[in-house]
Formats: C-alpha cells, sequence, structure tokens
C-alpha cells in the first residue's frame, strides 16, 4: 500500500519530528479503523498522544493532496467512454429499464456535533441531524467516480448539484465511443436532463411507471451499500461527538476515508461489484 500510494520513506510532521512512511499509514488506518482515541494506540505505537496526533494530521494531507483528484474529476481512464458504455450494459443486464445509464448519484449526511453557533446552516430537517453533506456519482464497480463536498447539510441535493459542476463534467465526458449520451440515475430529488434521470414523480404512476421505478430503485440501492461501507471500514466517522466543526477537519476526513475505501474495493471487492459482477480495476492502475 505504501508504494501504491507513493509514501515517502520519511516524512517531517509540523513540529520537526521525523517518522517512517508506513508507520504514518499504520496510524492513520489505526485511528479511522475505529473510534479510538490516541491515547489508546500509544501502547502500540510507542509515541506519546501529541505526536501521534500530528503524525495523523500529516499523512491525512498527503493522502488528500496528492489523491483527492481522483474522486474530483471524471476524466478519469478507468472511466473512459468504452467504460461507461460496458458500465451501462451491466446495469441494464441486472434488470434496470434504462439502457444507458452507467452510474448513479445521492447525497450523504454525515452527522457532527451540534456547534455553539451557525447550527442553524448545518442543521438537516430530512435527518434531522446537525451535518455536512457530501455528493456521490457510485459505478457498478463498486468506486465512488465523484465525490463532492463537503457543503452545509440544510443544503438542497439540487443545490448541491449545481455548485459541483457536475453537470458540466456530465455534458463532456458522458457519452459512449458512437456518440451516444450516457445518464447517472438519481432520486426524485433531482431535476430531470440528459445526463440525469430520475424514477417518475406523482402518486397516480401507471403500472409501468410503477414497474419502472421499482426495478430502477433495485439496482440503485447500491449506493447506499457504498455509504454503509464507507462507516463499516472507517468506524470513527461514525462517531459524531468528535466531529467538530472548527477543531476537527472533518470534511477532509471522510474525503481521505472514500479514498481508502475506494483503495479497499480495488484490492477485495465490495457488495456493489460483486452484485453487479464487475471487477473494479487494480489498484495500481486506479492511483496511477
Amino acid at each position: 500500500m505504501g508504494d501504491v500510494l507513493d509514501i515517502p520513506d520519511t516524512m517531517k510532521c509540523p513540529n520537526g519530528i521525523f517518522v517512517d512512511g508506513i508507520e504514518a499509514l499504520s496510524v492513520l488506518l489505526q485511528r479511522f479503523a475505529y473510534p479510538c482515541r490516541f491515547a489508546d494506540m500509544v501502547a502500540r505505537f510507542l509515541r506519546p498522544v501529541p505526536q501521534l496526533c500530528m503524525i495523523t494530521n500529516r499523512m491525512m494531507d498527503y493522502v488528500f493532496d496528492e489523491y483527492s483528484h481522483l474522486l474530483a474529476q471524471l476524466n478519469q481512464p478507468w472511466l473512459s467512454r468504452d467504460r461507461l458504455r460496458h458500465f451501462a450494459a451491466i446495469i441494464r443486464d441486472k434488470g434496470a429499464p434504462l439502457k444507458n445509464c452507467w452510474g448513479f448519484i445521492d447525497g450523504t449526511v454525515r452527522p457532527l456535533c451540534k456547534p455553539d453557533r451557525n447550527h442553524i446552516i448545518l442543521y438537516n430537517g430530512h435527518k434531522r441531524v446537525h451535518g455536512i453533506t457530501f455528493q456521490s456519482v457510485v459505478a457498478p464497480n463498486g468506486l465512488i467516480a465523484s465525490l463532492f463536498g463537503p457543503v452545509e447539510g440544510r443544503r438542497h441535493d439540487s443545490a448541491m448539484l449545481v455548485d459541483s459542476g457536475l453537470l458540466q463534467e456530465l455534458s463532456q465526458y458522458s457519452f459512449s465511443l458512437d456518440g451516444v449520451s450516457l445518464c447517472v440515475y438519481g432520486d426524485p430529488a433531482y431535476s430531470l436532463c440528459v445526463h440525469i434521470q430520475g424514477p417518475f414523480k406523482g402518486v397516480n404512476l401507471t403500472p409501468a411507471e410503477q414497474q419502472f421505478n421499482k426495478a430502477m430503485s433495485q439496482v440503485r440501492v447500491s449506493v447506499e451499500w457504498l455509504f454503509w461501507d464507507i462507516v463499516n471500514y472507517f468506524a470513527f466517522l461514525d462517531l459524531k461527538k468528535k466531529f467538530k466543526i472548527g477543531i476537527s477537519p472533518v470534511g477532509k476526513m471522510y474525503i481521505v476515508c472514500a479514498l481508502l475505501r475506494n483503495a479497499h474495493s480495488c484490492l477485495y471487492q465490495s457488495s456493489t461489484s460483486r452484485f453487479f459482477g464487475i471487477y473494479p480495476p487494480q489498484i495500481l492502475a486506479y492511483f496511477n
């Protein structure tokens, strides 16, 4: 893993101490794997709490600075037009009525500790929690293709879509080799356009429309599995009391864990990739 992420042999922390690169990665993974305190990690790494804190932050900054672009843009080798067409065929074979859907879009809320001030802008009325929101695009191979955020918890998914610039990226890259427009599928919160589709809305739906919504819902559920995987593998993210705006880099933590979760999927697959029967790219190909 150290070679894949091109981690330096030695890393320097802000206080001037030097630490082995693999040790720094191990500290980061230990910190996020379970909601533990730095004091609980002293016996394993034989370092005082202040050093463990600085090592974690230094390693987190490194992963974010070097690889966050993999979640910020769709112009990636594993998202070529030929691969997108293949994704659409895989989703279609799984029972989706849409022939040109290559992925799924959804928003997720990460709960936070209630802030002392400006808590209204962080309050999500739908989930009834204070939190930050992320927008994800998920491919059937189990990888997060795009991650935008964090934004305030009260922001609606449709507003986040506009701010993310995803529509412009889809209009540029979401095509098959023969020029056919491809789309991602979302929930009713998203407005319909060429590259974003959603379920039929209303209460008086025809049987055909109801069947369409049901069939698409059965394949779209895979995006929820991915959100669960991130919190399952990196349980520290689920410790709301440790997520405090202005004290912890809560947004950066989630993005780094999403990258590490993609790495895990490349190595061991995921529930989503097994559901669709398609392998993610090799880990070296993904990060390089």
